[in-house]
C-alpha cells in the first residue's frame, strides 16, 4: 500500500507541527513522539487521517497507531518531511521520560516495580480467598467456620494457607529482586537482601508493637549504640530504598574493580555495606515512615471515612488513565503487612466493575454490530479485573460512559467505608475480588457490586438512548464506526465458533489460519495494549503461551521480520498478511530473549520454526508474555473473518482464524 503524502502532512500538523516534535520513533505498529506539548495535538485531525487507526498517550509518550508493515513508509515519509534525524526507541522513551515531573516519574517507577511481582501477589490473595471460605465463622453454618464443622478439613486449610502467605511473608524478597533490576543492579542480590531483611533471627515486624510494650525488642550493640534487631516483613518503603542504594554501590563497585577479582569483591562488599545501611539507618527511618503514611491513610478513612470512598472510589478509574493506579499498590501492601488488611482494594474491584456495567450498557446504546461486539467482550474483561479494553475501547471514547462509572463507584466507595469493609490480600479485580474480602463483610461487599453494576448500567442506558435520539434528530450517529479510523475493519463474526470442516471450507476462497504457538487462546480484549485490545490494529486472537516456539501458521514468504525480533509478518500466496507479536511492549528489550530463524523474504513451510523467545528473560523484565495474532486492518481480499475456539492451542494444528476471501 503506498503512503499518501498529504496524509503524513495532516498527521504532523495534528500532532502540532514538526516545531512540536522533540523525537519520534517507530515499532511494528505505531509512531511513537516526544512532544514538547501534547495539548497541542488536534485529536480530531488524527481520527480524521485515512492512515491512523487509533492514538493515545502513554508515560509521556505520544502513540498513532499507524499498522504493520504501512508505519515503516509513513515513518520514512514523516522523516522526509520535517527533516528529523532517526533515533532509537529508548532516545524517545529518556526524552518522554525526561518531560515528566518527579511525581509521574516516581509513579512509573514504582509501576515498573511492582508489575512483575503482581502475578504472585495475586495469585496469593485468589489462595488466601479459598483459605477465607474454608475458616471464615458463618459463610455454610451459623456462628461456625467450614472446618469447626468438619475438622478433617482443617489441615487442607493449614496447607493452603502456608502456600498463599508465602508470597507476603517473602515479600521483601520479591521487591528487592524487582527492584534492583528496576535500578540496574543484580537481580540475586536483590533477592538475597530481601531475604535478610526478614530473616528469621530477626525479631518479625508483625511482633514488634506488642515487643515494644514490653520492653523487649532485641537490640545490636555497635560499639555503644543500639540498633532494633527487627525484621520488616510486610513492609515496603526499607527494601525500596535499600535496594536503590544496592544497586548504586554495585554499579559503583563494578566500574572501578577488576574483572579478575569482582567475584571476590563487588557482591560481598555490596551486601554488607547495604545491609549495614539496612538496619542502622534505612530500615528505621522507612519503617517509621511507612507506618506514619498509613496511620494517616487509616486516620482519615476512620474520620469521615464516606469522604474518603467517595474520593478514592469515584477517581480510581481515572487514576487508571493516568497510570498513578499503580502506586496505590503499595500502599495496599504496606497497609496489609501493617493493618492486617487493605480498605482500598475493596474499593478498586468495584471500581472496575462499575466500568465493566457503564460499558456493557452500551451494547444496548450502539446499533452497529461491531460496536456492540466490542462492548460486550471488553465488559466482561472488566468484569474480571481488566478494565483498558473497557475504558479506551468504549467509555473514555464517548465520555458518558466512563463518568457513570465513576459515579457508580463512587456511591458504593461510600458504602464500603463507612462499613469499614477490608480485604485480606490483592486479588482478582472484579467481580471474583468477593474472595479476598473478610468473609464476614461479603454481604457489604456485594451490596456494592450490586450498586455499582445497576447505576452505571441504568444511568448509561438512559443517557445513551436519549443521546442517540438527539443524534438521530440532527443527522448524525453515535457509534464508533461511524469514525473514518473505526469502519476500515470488514465486520467480523462476533461468535466464537468450533471448527466444522464443510464442502465450502477446501475451496480457495477460504484460507485457514493455524496458531503459530501452543498455549491458551484469549480474545484480543484480553491484551494489555489499548492498540490491540480495541481492534485498530486489525482482527484476530491473542495467545498466552505455554512454551518459547513461534512457527508458520501456513505456507508463504517471510514479508518482514522486525529488527528487535520480537515479531514477524507473514505473507499468503493469497496475499493476505498476518502479524505475530510476541509479548506486549517487548521492543524495549532490544532483541535480548528472542533468537530469529528465518529472515525477510524467505519462503516458508507451515510449522517451520520463525523465532525462539526466552520466557524468562521477558517475564523477569516486566513484560507481558501475551502474543496477539493479528490480521493488518486494510487487506482488501478479506470479506470476513471468524475466530475461532480460543481454548488450549496446539501450533500448527488448532486453527485458530478462518479468513473469507473475496473473489
Amino acid at each position: 500500500m503506498e503512503v499518501n503524502k498529504k496524509n503524513v502532512e495532516k498527521i504532523i500538523e495534528a500532532i502540532g507541527g514538526k516545531k512540536n516534535i522533540e523525537a519520534a520513533t517507530h515499532c511494528v505498529t505505531r509512531l511513537r513522539f516526544a512532544l514538547q506539548d501534547e495539548s497541542k495535538v488536534d485529536e480530531a485531525a488524527l481520527e480524521n487521517n485515512d492512515l491512523v487507526k487509533g492514538h493515545f498517550s502513554t508515560q509521556g509518550q505520544y502513540q498513532v497507531i499507524i499498522g504493520p508493515g504501512l508505519v515503516d513508509k509513513v515513518y520514512e515519509e514523516l522523516i522526509q518531511i520535517t527533516g528529523a534525524e532517526r533515533v532509537s526507541k529508548d532516545d524517545v522513551k529518556n526524552l518522554a521520560s525526561n518531560k515528566q515531573n518527579p511525581i509521574q516519574r516516581a509513579i512509573k517507577t514504582l509501576s515498573d516495580i511492582f508489575i512483575p511481582i503482581l502475578p504472585a501477589i495475586v495469585t496469593a490473595g485468589l489462595l488466601l480467598g479459598i483459605n477465607n471460605i474454608l475458616t471464615g465463622s458463618g459463610i455454610f453454618f451459623a456462628g461456625k467456620s467450614l472446618i469447626q464443622v468438619y475438622p478433617q478439613w482443617a489441615d487442607i486449610a493449614s496447607i493452603i494457607n502456608t502456600i498463599a502467605s508465602t508470597a507476603f511473608t517473602f515479600l521483601p524478597a520479591l521487591i528487592g529482586w524487582s527492584a534492583v533490576v528496576r535500578f540496574g543492579g543484580s537481580p540475586l542480590l536483590g533477592i538475597v537482601l530481601g531475604l535478610i531483611l526478614v530473616h528469621p533471627d530477626l525479631l518479625s515486624a508483625y511482633s514488634y508493637a506488642e515487643a515494644k510494650t514490653n520492653g523487649s525488642v532485641p537490640v545490636w550493640n555497635l560499639f555503644g549504640f543500639e540498633i532494633n534487631k527487627i525484621g520488616y516483613q510486610g513492609q515496603v518503603l526499607p527494601v525500596l530504598v535499600s535496594a536503590y542504594f544496592l544497586a548504586k554501590i554495585e554499579t559503583f563497585l563494578n566500574k572501578r574493580v577488576r574483572d579478575s577479582i569482582k567475584l571476590l569483591i563487588v557482591a560481598p562488599v555490596t551486601l554488607l555495606i547495604t545491609g549495614f545501611l539496612a538496619f542502622t539507618v534505612i530500615g528505621p527511618v522507612t519503617f517509621a515512615a511507612g507506618n506514619a503514611i498509613t496511620t494517616g491513610l487509616v486516620y482519615i478513612f476512620d474520620v469521615v471515612p464516606a469522604l474518603g470512598g467517595l474520593i478514592y472510589g469515584g477517581l480510581y478509574s481515572l487514576l487508571v488513565i493516568t497510570g498513578m493506579h499503580h502506586t496505590f499498590l503499595a500502599v495496599d501492601v504496606q497497609l496489609i503487612g501493617s493493618q492486617g488488611g487493605t480498605f482500598l482494594w475493596p474499593m478498586l474491584a468495584l471500581s472496575n466493575i462499575a466500568q465493566g456495567a457503564a460499558a456493557l450498557a452500551m451494547m444496548f446504546v450502539f446499533k452497529e454490530q461491531k460496536s456492540k461486539g466490542l462492548a460486550v467482550t471488553s465488559s466482561v474483561s472488566a468484569f474480571l479485573g481488566v478494565t483498558e479494553p473497557a475504558i479506551f475501547g468504549v467509555n473514555v471514547r464517548h465520555k458518558f460512559p466512563f463518568v457513570f462509572g465513576m459515579i457508580g463507584s463512587a456511591i458504593a466507595g461510600v458504602l464500603l467505608t463507612i462499613n469499614h469493609v477490608r480485604a485480606t490480600s490483592i486479588g482478582v479485580g472484579g467481580i471474583p475480588g468477593f474472595l479476598s474480602i473478610f468473609p464476614n463483610q461479603w454481604g457489604v461487599f456485594f451490596l456494592g457490586m450490586a450498586i455499582v453494576l445497576v447505576v452505571p448500567f441504568i444511568a448509561t442506558v438512559i443517557y445513551g438512548k436519549w443521546k442517540v435520539n438527539k443524534s438521530v434528530d440532527n443527522g448524525q450517529k453515535l457509534d464508533t464506526e461511524t469514525k473514518k479510523n473505526s469502519n476500515r475493519q470488514p465486520e467480523p463474526d462476533q461468535t466464537i465458533k468450533q471448527v466444522i470442516p464443510t464442502k465450502e471450507d477446501n475451496e480457495k476462497s477460504i484460507l485457514y489460519i493455524k496458531a503459530p504457538l501452543s498455549g491458551n487462546g484469549v480474545t484480543l480484549e484480553k491484551v494489555p495494549d489499548p492498540a490491540f485490545a480495541s481492534g485498530a490494529m486489525g482482527q484476530g486472537i491473542a495467545i498466552e503461551p505455554e512454551d518459547g516456539k513461534v512457527v508458520a501458521p501456513f505456507d508463504g514468504v517471510v514479508a518482514h521480520v522486525i529488527k528487535s525480533k520480537h515479531a514477524v509478518i507473514l505473507e499468503h500466496e493469497t496475499g493476505i498478511q498476518i502479524l505475530i507479536h510476541v509479548g506486549i511492549n517487548t521492543v524495549g528489550l532490544k532483541g535480548e530473549g528472542y533468537t530469529s530463524h528465518v529472515q525477510t523474504g524467505d519462503q516458508v513451510k507451515a510449522g517451520q520454526l520463525l523465532l525462539e523467545f526466552d520466557r524468562d528473560v521477558i517475564t523477569n523484565a516486566g513484560y507481558p508474555l501475551i502474543t496477539p495474532i493479528i490480521l493488518p486492518d486494510g487487506q482488501d481480499r478479506i470479506e470476513r473473518v471468524e475466530v475461532l475456539d480460543p481454548s488450549q492451542l496446539q501450533s500448527d494444528k488448532d486453527v485458530i482464524l478462518k479468513v473469507y476471501l473475496k473473489d
